[in-house]
């Protein structure tokens, strides 16, 4: 629906945001005010229902979106920033895949997509309007926006971190007594044996 809509923006403590983004995350929370009303206790005791996993993940994503903010900033500086040689680096489809990747594994994915979408809107089109450079970019070089949106969302299974479902359930998972690894043995175990293969065998197909 928010994807979809357009009901126009309002502007919330200095904030721009879509009404229909309002509209949906009041319809989340009601519908979750809703079910914690609807359901009975017997039906959570039997589910073993615990707030210790999302509590979990709540106090670890708040601490990484706070001490992420500087390694964002110093990425969207681009060619002027910090991190200048890894922007100026990033060059081919392939680059931009591992680039936009290996930082949404420890960093969120949005963000760092949209840091390397706007380094290859401004290495192909610079001074052009977006109205006009992102469909080029769409059509023109979609491999690289391939590449960049590949490497965001399959990255973030790498570390418990990429994505935070990926801790929520190591935590769900932990609290019912399965065993689960360590965050580097999880990357130690299961990223590098598994999942690198497989990324280094997609940027040879694809990219």
């Amino acid at each position: 629906m928010s994807g979809v809509l357009d009901l126009g923006e309002v502007s919330t403590l200095g904030i721009h945001r879509a009404v229909q983004d309002w509209l949906r995350d009041g319809l989340l929370i009601l519908m979750g005010i809703g079910s914690l009303l609807s359901t009975s206790r017997e039906i959570r005791e039997e589910n073993q229902f615990s707030w210790f996993p999302i509590l979990e993940v709540a106090y670890l994503f708040i601490g990484i979106f706070i001490t992420m903010i500087p390694c964002l900033l110093l990425l969207k500086a681009g060619p002027n920033g910090a991190f200048a040689f890894l922007i100026n680096a990033v060059q081919t489809p392939v680059h931009y895949f591992w680039v936009t990747g290996l930082l949404s594994a420890f960093l969120d994915n949005a963000p760092t997509y949209l840091t390397f979408f706007n380094t290859a809107l401004g290495s192909f089109y610079a001074g052009m309007p977006e109205s006009a450079s992102v469909p080029l970019l769409m059509t023109e070089k979609a491999v690289y926006l391939q590449a960049i949106s590949c490497g965001s969302v399959f990255f973030g299974a790498c570390s418990y971190i990429g994505n935070a479902p990926n801790f929520m359930v190591r935590s769900i998972a932990s609290e019912a007594g399965t065993p689960m690894p360590s965050f580097f043995g999880y990357i130690l175990k299961y990223s590098l044996v598994f999942l690198i293969p497989a990324f280094i065998i997609v940027s040879f197909i694809f990219f």
